[in-house]
């Protein structure tokens, strides 16, 4: 069952979600704290780490570091497994997968930035089990923004919130200030483009 924060850094309330700010690192951390709080040590470090090309990666790196865990993440490029490729075409930045382990009977997270119809999720679950059976399969999200269309739910999200069809959340990252530093998330809304 997905865990339903109680308080939310981008908020819960039906006020206008045009309103801002958003403070993504402060989603960023509560996803974190969802995610430490949900699994036990041993889990955490079984877990094999797979985010979704672009948005998904960045928060995958980032998670992957901040939990401490061993291995390398994966990334998925599911642009050939969207149910809509046939009407809009591919994407001109289509990415390489890169799957380091043997999925059949592994523990997967999948990360993505955020979770809109579902229709993302179920193309990133169809190249899972091309590369074989994984044992499970847990979501998480950096914003929840509601308007499901397939039966897709994230265990851990860092902020849940209804968002109108015609706006999109874009997660950016802000270039790091010095070489130990590191890059920083930005979140803004912005026209919803239906092809």
């Amino acid at each position: 069952m997905p865990n339903s924060p109680t308080h939310s850094p981008l908020g819960d309330s039906p006020g206008d979600p045009l309103s801002g700010p958003f403070d993504a690192e402060a989603i960023y951390a509560h996803l974190l704290d969802q995610i430490r709080a949900g699994l036990a040590p041993k889990a955490l470090q079984q877990l094999v780490l797979i985010g979704i090309h672009s948005g998904g990666v960045w928060l995958a790196e980032r998670l992957h570091r901040d939990l401490g865990l061993a291995g390398r993440i994966g990334t998925l490029d599911i642009s050939f497994y969207r149910d809509d490729f046939g009407r809009i075409g591919l994407h001109p930045q289509v990415k390489p997968s890169d799957i380091p382990v043997d999925v059949a009977g592994a523990s997967i997270m999948l990360v993505d930035d955020i979770l809109y119809t579902g229709r993302t999720i179920r193309g990133a679950m169809n190249v899972l089990f091309d590369y074989g059976r994984p044992a499970r399969i847990d979501l998480a999200v950096l914003i929840d923004r509601g308007g499901r269309e397939l039966p897709v739910e994230a265990r851990w999200a860092g902020a849940r919130f209804n968002l109108p069809s015609d706006r999109s959340f874009v997660l950016t990252r802000e270039p790091a200030d010095g070489a130990a530093a590191q890059s920083r998330f930005a979140l803004t809304i912005e026209p919803q483009f239906r092809s």
